[in-house]
């Protein structure tokens, strides 16, 4: 996720301090992984010397003072352009499951063994996140599937490899 572009995006609907700015997308988008405040303040840092926002007001007040950003019309263009593009699909051709699997067999050690042990951690996460999918507001159920649909799809992954392991290890034992 391209967090520069998600503050421009924020910031069309007014100016905003960048505390504003990372609740907002805590709230919105770091569910599993909320921003930490130098990461915020270094995106905005970046954004004002690229011209894509700009300080719109300095508040004083017992500690530092408080920059309002706003997005500037380079900042709108180039939301819209990034808004625009299509994401670049992961394949995960090599995955490192995958290389897990391939290892474990030149070694000797039972890729069946990583294959069940993977297979549980994944229903564990399912688990996890259809309890949290169940609770939470369409945002968040939305996001769970997002994760549910490749976690089912690394499932039946682990189904095939793990029919095709004998075939498998014989190829690469060659």
């Amino acid at each position: 996720m391209s967090i520069g572009h998600t503050f421009l995006g924020l910031l069309e609907s007014g100016p905003r301090h960048g505390y504003d700015l990372k609740r907002t997308f805590d709230e919105r988008f770091g569910h599993d992984r909320p921003l930490a405040y130098g990461q915020v303040y270094s995106t905005l840092a970046r954004l004002l010397k690229n011209g894509l926002v700009e300080v719109n007001g300095i508040e004083p007040g017992g500690g530092p003072e408080r920059k309002r950003y706003a997005i500037t019309a380079a900042g709108i263009t180039d939301v819209e352009q990034w808004l625009a593009h299509p994401e670049k699909p992961e394949p995960y051709l090599q995955s490192t499951l995958y290389n897990k699997v391939v290892l474990a067999l030149l070694t000797g050690r039972s890729a069946a063994d990583l294959l069940d042990t993977q297979r549980s951690e994944h229903l564990r996460l399912m688990r996890e996140l259809t309890r949290r999918k169940s609770g939470g507001d369409l945002a968040d159920q939305l996001v769970c599937d997002h994760a549910l649909f490749h976690l089912e799809a690394d499932l039946r992954w682990l189904e095939l490899t793990a029919a095709r392991l004998d075939q498998l290890a014989k190829e690469v034992r060659k």
